[in-house]
């Protein structure tokens, strides 16, 4: 007793030490990194039983976190109480470009207050060997290339684009493309940027599966494209393309390597790297001039052709005009041309169907504008002279296409009747006279008469009535019954006992019947059990034969009755484990169980 009280004492002690305790969050890093080194920052808590909650790693790559550790410690001094609590999370981190960085305060939360860290400030140097360049231009005839704007180090990645000063709407095309000096064993994650500004059309690039050897201004690289894009600047001025983002697993040396066989036995391991490309920056002009009226808003070179699939038509019935759009340019930007058709022909919006591909060199193809034109008058129709302007990116002008002018005739119909007909701007159809669609008012009274077949009138309608009435009360009556007898479960369970113990005796003598013994007396066992649980409102949890006898007593229920079902509850639970009884004995369990129900249902009354 006395130790007891001295262990009582010891936790109540060291947990009011424990809350007294002032949390205190402190972070390890270092203050100053390399572009491209990877390193680890770890915040420390004097505390557990909390939540971190990490700050965004703004101008940082990272690889991987948080790993976490927890320790803890209690000592007893002369009597006093200390206890000691470290909890670690640890990040790494790949430091990205040069400048200096400030991470916010970590904050770890615990018993819904917040304590926070100092922030973090780490200064990210060059690492020796960066170099500024222009952006890479095209290939020369000895296979070397002018190095890379992010050119530097064993690896990088390259935002390349094939001009810098665009007009609106004219295409760019731009290139991502890796450089390596090392062993790759794949790209783990790419990230590329938003493109704010522009329209983006992803090009068919192959799988990047093998790397090429290229001369970067006398140090050759291992280089691969992945993946090109099409860009239509949708502003104007200076737009900002953001970096390029990628994570590359380098496979790396692990120990030093063997001074007989070299490489041959070592061991190598894979470690996670990101590289990220500059940003860049694209000029965008307006288009010079005077946008004439209906401008497309296509900038590029493309043809315009008509067509009209009949020149004679049926009234109502249906011919097609079409507009083709092909050449190169930013075709999926092309709006419907307005046509100007009198107003007896109905039209409906056009049908565009695309045949268009993005490659290197921009977007080129066809887009087919298919409208629905439907006469609603007979006569001679005429499709006016049709204007589509676009901006042409070679002469630098705007430049206006036609479309020749159309006439059709419109007859009439085999189901039009003659008659008289009105011509005018606005009608759509023939005016007929049938001679029926007018009728004349009658000036006579009459003859009006009182009918006596209204049901009101008859003696029987009022005892329907009342009938009525009094069967939706007792129909109301018996529900709201029914709901008071079932919101009591217990006496919902008593009552169903019988039903639900008659359905497992039922699947008893099924599998007596097949002899099928083990399951027989599960069945029995089950049909007992279930039965008593309900009737006598025990429980599954507390339910065993001392507790089933003494509600027994208590109910009044005979000592032959509480014997017989010890008898087969012992004689079931031993045939379980011990199989050796006859079909003989079997049958004689069933009838005694089912002669016991019998009797406890009738001696039980709720």
């Amino acid at each position: 007793m006395v130790k007891r009280l001295l262990a009582y004492h010891f936790f109540i002690i060291a947990a009011t030490a424990l809350n007294g305790q002032d949390i205190v969050i402190e972070a390890e890093y270092p203050s100053v990194v390399e572009a491209g080194q990877q390193f680890s920052i770890s915040w420390t808590v004097n505390s557990g039983g909390g939540q971190f909650l990490a700050p965004s790693f703004e101008g940082f790559y990272k690889l991987m976190g948080p790993q976490t550790s927890y320790s803890s410690s209690t000592q007893i001094i002369n009597g006093k109480i200390t206890q000691q609590t470290t909890n670690s999370f640890t990040y790494y981190l790949q430091a990205i470009q040069e400048g200096n960085f400030v991470i916010p305060p970590a904050a770890y939360n615990i018993k819904s207050k917040n304590y926070y860290s100092d922030s973090v400030r780490i200064e990210v140097t060059g690492t020796g060997s960066r170099q500024t360049g222009q952006q890479q231009g095209a290939n020369t005839g000895t296979g070397t290339v002018s190095k890379p704007e992010s050119a530097g180090g064993d690896i990088f990645v390259d935002l390349s684009l094939n001009r810098r000063e665009v007009f609106i709407g004219e295409h760019i095309t731009a290139t991502v493309k890796i450089y390596t000096k090392v062993d790759l064993s794949g790209i783990n994650e790419i990230k590329y940027p938003p493109f704010t500004g522009f329209l983006k059309a992803d090009i068919e690039t192959p799988p990047l599966t093998q790397l090429k050897q290229e001369n970067v201004n006398g140090t050759i690289y291992g280089t691969g494209v992945i993946q090109n894009f099409l860009l239509y600047p949708q502003m104007t001025g200076e737009i900002t393309i953001d970096p390029v983002q990628i994570s590359v697993l380098v496979r790396q040396r692990a120990g030093d390597s063997d001074p007989f066989f070299g490489d041959f036995f070592s061991t190598f391991q894979t470690v996670q790297k990101a590289v990220i490309s500059q940003a860049v920056k694209v000029k965008v002009k307006p288009l010079p001039g005077t946008k004439p009226a209906g401008f497309s808003g296509i900038a590029g070179k493309i043809e315009l052709k008509s067509s009209l699939s009949k020149d004679t038509v049926n009234v109502n019935d249906a011919i097609s005009y079409k507009i083709t759009l092909s050449g190169s340019g930013n075709l999926k930007l092309a709006e419907a041309p307005e046509l100007s058709l009198p107003p007896d022909i109905e039209v409906y919006d056009p049908k565009v169907t695309d045949n268009i591909k993005n490659t290197i060199n921009g977007t080129s193809g066809v887009r087919v504008f298919e409208y629905l034109l439907i006469p609603r008058h007979y006569g001679d129709f005429k499709i006016p002279l049709l204007t589509y302007s676009y901006f042409n990116t070679t002469s630098g002008k705007f430049e206006t296409l036609t479309a020749p002018e159309y006439s059709f005739y419109a007859r009439r119909s085999d189901e039009t009747a003659s008659g008289i007909t009105v011509y005018g701007g606005i009608s759509k159809e023939d005016v007929k006279y049938v001679g029926k669609d007018i009728r004349f008012i009658k000036d006579d009274s009459g003859n009006l008469s009182r009918s006596g077949n209204l049901i009101v009138s008859k003696r029987y309608f009022y005892s329907i009535y009342a009938f009525s009435i009094l069967a939706f009360f007792i129909v109301l009556f018996l529900r709201r019954e029914h709901v008071r007898r079932n919101a009591d479960l217990t006496a919902v369970r008593n009552r169903k006992a019988g039903k639900i113990a008659g359905r497992r005796l039922k699947e008893a003598s099924f599998c007596l019947r097949k002899g099928e013994m083990d399951r027989f007396h599960e069945e029995i066992l089950k049909a007992l059990w279930g039965y008593l649980s309900d009737k006598l409102n025990i429980p599954a949890a507390e339910l065993n034969r001392n507790n089933v006898m003494a509600a027994l007593s208590e109910r009044g229920i005979s000592d032959a009755d509480t014997d017989t079902l010890t008898s087969i509850l012992d004689e079931c639970e031993y045939a379980r484990y011990a199989p050796a009884e006859s079909g003989t004995e079997a049958a004689a369990i069933y009838d005694e169980t089912a002669r016991l129900i019998r009797s406890v249902e009738n001696s039980i009354v709720r």
